[in-house]
């Protein structure tokens, strides 16, 4: 026997093989357990938004894949989305897999999607008590490039009596019951949180073809010397921002030493980042884009509430909590500073010297 145990295996027999694994699956139905109130209709929701992101996962590896990223997935569909972004192909297969999920999974009434310029409202569901908004796939500029792109989703319960409409998702994100993204990268990663609960990371694992908990209750650091912002769009910036910016870059004390930078251009990924190691993102609001660049409804306030929950801040170029605004119509824009506690109060702090506060 060589000295061995004849009870050892070799190495698979030597391999330690975790068997309580918690899929996405098993977590949403041990909440729904928690809830003796719950009918099942927000599990059943999640289950379709599950089904979605792991069929653009597909798409998008398949796209790699095969190369067809100029050709039959991810070339220019000829058209450009509601908010003026250029639509490739594979945005339209996103959209369309969110409305048919969505759809199907009978819980959901209304659907506000990036891709579409109205509201979608599912009259064969009257009785549905959902409405969710999204961005598909959130930085397909990128796709070309290997980038990671990912899905921005929120969530709302529909208040009694409600019409099923637009106007009824004119609120503020402090009425989302649930928000999270996808991150379509090297893996697929699934962030997710409820209203005042944690934040849970999810990762997609091919072979089982589950996503599963490998980020529990994630906390952000409360700072962390990296900023992620298009300093591109610096000649535009107002004053305030500059000055905060330039705080970063050139700080002032001995010994006192300057941020790292970091900006994919992806919101998706630039916010997974920022959520894993602290730091801040930022896109404000400036002279060329007054209300600023990014969506309220489906991009701001479901990141908002993500961020909060894992204890960090999030506010608009006017200094106001995001999470707080209410849009204007479906795809009303905003500026946005999100990451660390104390990062974002920098910026708030900044501001308040320049007069600009909530």
């Amino acid at each position: 026997m060589n000295g061995t145990n004849g009870n050892e295996g070799g190495p698979v027999g030597a391999e330690k093989i975790n068997t309580d694994i918690v899929t996405l699956t098993r977590f949403l139905t041990e909440e729904q357990s928690r809830h003796k109130e719950a009918t099942g209709d927000f599990t059943l929701l999640c289950h379709a938004l599950q089904f979605s992101f792991k069929s653009i996962a597909y798409y998008i590896r398949r796209a790699t894949l095969i190369n067809l990223i100029k050709f039959e997935l991810t070339g220019l569909a000829g058209s450009s989305n509601t908010t003026g972004d250029e639509q490739k192909k594979l945005d339209v297969i996103g959209n369309d897999l969110f409305i048919s999920a969505m759809k199907s999974s009978g819980r959901v009434r209304v659907l506000v999607s990036e891709e579409e310029e109205e509201a979608i409202v599912f009259d064969e569901h009257p009785q549905a008590r959902y409405a969710v908004v999204c961005d598909p796939i959130d930085g397909s500029s990128n796709l070309d490039a290997g980038v990671s792109v990912g899905t921005i989703f929120g969530v709302f319960q529909l208040p009694e009596g409600a019409k099923g409409t637009k106007e009824d998702l004119l609120r503020p994100g402090t009425d989302l019951v649930a928000s999270g993204f996808t991150m379509y990268g090297a893996s697929t990663q699934l962030v997710i949180t409820m209203r005042g609960g944690t934040v849970n990371g999810f990762t997609m694992d091919n072979a089982l073809g589950e996503f599963i908990l490998t980020h529990p209750d994630m906390k952000m650091p409360k700072k962390r010397a990296i900023y992620s912002v298009n300093e591109g769009n610096s000649m535009w910036w107002e004053e305030p921002v500059k000055d905060w910016c330039n705080g970063l870059k050139y700080p002032e004390g001995e010994g006192a030493k300057p941020y790292s930078a970091r900006y994919i251009g992806s919101m998706v990924a630039d916010a997974y980042r920022t959520l894993l190691y602290g730091g801040i993102f930022a896109y404000p609001a400036d002279k060329k884009s007054k209300k600023g660049k990014l969506r309220i409804l489906y991009e701001c306030a479901p990141m908002a509430m993500v961020f909060e929950n894992a204890g960090g801040q999030a506010v608009n170029s006017k200094m106001a909590r995001m999470i707080e605004v209410v849009p204007e119509h479906i795809h009303d824009r905003s500026g946005i500073f999100m990451g660390s506690y104390d990062e974002v109060q920098k910026v708030i702090d900044v501001h308040k010297k320049h007069g600009i506060s909530a």
